[in-house]
């Protein structure tokens, strides 16, 4: 077994092949792809008649598109150099996919909240992708380029510091740590920025079933079912819905037992079709609504197509072959409490699927309007976050090394941001000069 040294040594070894500095480079590669063009293959396999609200949803802003781009980045990021040293990936670790929910416990917490194209790979990757959507909202907010500069480097800077404290800990002490939502106020002194938090956790505590039992259904000829707002929320069909009900069985299995039990006092009710995110739009994903003592005891279950993750095609293979598995273990392996309802089965024509809660105290943050000192606080959190879900897979003792105790690594990846949020820029305007040329449908405003 490696000795603290050891590991630690590796990390340093790591800054021979890759320099800290060397991270502030972006040069676009001489074949990097069209990045409209990667994003129509990449919707080949989805339902068609969703497209058009994905890409409607991509061109209403750069941070928008870059939302909606993870496999765009996750190939430029390997065209670039890397450290290696490897951990769980989130694989889209943009700043809207933090946000708050509910562990088992019913604890408020603040963490990673999208686990889609989680992978393992090099940690670097997430950072820069963390770091490049920070300038870019810094940018939407209207923040000059000091201020873009230093919100895109505060998320550096909660990276490393965390993860170098991190290191200094014990194995159990680093699986337990977590971000309680409530330990969030001591650290906002704006006024305002402490109101606009306190609303954020109001909001999401009152996210619970019965909120989306009241949203979500009506009562029609005496039996409750699932509102219908089409294209966005519409009804399964029967082949789908008998579909859901066979699978719900193979779901239940990768469920550990006492939460099959639980789940076995629940009755299926009715399910529908639904849209969610920006990148997501186009893949299969369906809601259950399910009743346990009565009709007032709700549970309403989203299932969701897992695909090849977008990092699968630039690294070594995985140790999952089933997308449902992969998304289900990345998100157990990174997040600090997982949901009791997590697990993931095949459906028809072998597709692969995962099941969560829908709706169970989440919310995120809003960070439209977010001024230079509340992006940057909040790019910090995010940064400090993403360190503790890496600290439990990777070797955070040789990160943590590679890092060091200067800011080089913070201010080089700011650099790098700096300069991806211009090449997001102009990939945004090509995807708005396609749909403006006919070359891609779009649907906005949906």
């Amino acid at each position: 077994m490696s000795t603290l040294e050891d590991r630690a040594q590796r990390g340093r070894a790591a800054r021979k092949d890759v320099p800290r500095s060397a991270h502030a480079l972006w040069l676009p590669s001489a074949d990097r792809p069209d990045p409209v063009a990667a994003l129509e293959r990449q919707g080949r396999d989805r339902l068609p008649e969703l497209l058009p609200i994905r890409y409607g949803r991509m061109a209403a802003s750069p941070l928008a598109f870059l939302r909606g781009a993870a496999a765009v980045m996750s190939a430029d990021l390997a065209a670039q150099p890397h450290t290696g040293l490897t951990v769980q990936l989130c694989g889209d670790a943009h700043l809207l996919n933090f946000g708050l929910h509910a562990s088992p416990e019913r604890a408020l917490l603040f963490d990673l909240n999208d686990f889609d194209e989680t992978f393992p790979g090099p940690f670097d990757w997430d950072v820069k992708r963390l770091a490049a959507s920070v300038a870019v909202a810094a940018r939407e907010n209207g923040h000059g380029k000091a201020g873009t500069r230093a919100a895109a480097q505060a998320a550096v800077t909660g990276y490393r510091t965390a993860m170098r404290r991190l290191a200094g800990l014990g194995e159990l002490a680093v699986w337990y740590e977590q971000v309680d939502a409530d330990s969030l106020l001591p650290l906002v002194r704006s006024a305002r920025r402490r109101h606009r938090l306190e609303s954020s956790l109001t909001r999401a505590r009152r996210r619970t079933s019965l909120q989306a039992l009241e949203k979500l259904t009506e009562v029609v000829d005496g039996r409750r079912r699932i509102i219908h707002d089409p294209p966005l929320l519409e009804p399964a069909g029967a082949p789908d819905t008998a579909c859901l009900r066979k699978t719900f069985s193979d779901y239940r299995s990768t469920l550990p037992e006492e939460r099959r039990h639980l789940l076995d006092r629940y009755r299926f009710v009715d399910a529908a079709r639904k849209v969610v995110g920006v990148g997501s739009v186009g893949l299969r994903c369906f809601i259950v609504l399910l009743t346990g003592r009565d009709a007032d005891d709700p549970l309403v279950l989203q299932i969701k197509e897992a695909r090849t993750s977008v990092l699968e095609e630039h690294l070594p293979n995985g140790p999952y072959i089933h997308p449902g598995h992969r998304v289900v273990a990345g998100q157990r392996l990174l997040q600090s409490a997982t949901d009791i309802f997590l697990g993931w089965m095949s459906g028809p024509q072998d597709r692969a699927f995962y099941w969560r809660r829908l709706r169970d105290m989440k919310g995120s943050a809003e960070v439209t309007g977010l001024d230079p000192a509340g992006l940057l606080a909040y790019a910090r959190l995010c940064g400090t976050t993403l360190a503790r879900a890496h600290a439990r897979s990777g070797d955070r003792i040789a990160i943590a090394a590679y890092l060091g105790g200067s800011d080089s690594f913070d201010r080089a990846v700011a650099e790098f941001a700096l300069a991806y949020a211009d090449q997001t820029a102009a990939d945004h305007a090509g995807l708005v000069a396609a749909i403006a040329a006919g070359v891609v449908t779009a649907e906005p405003g949906v």
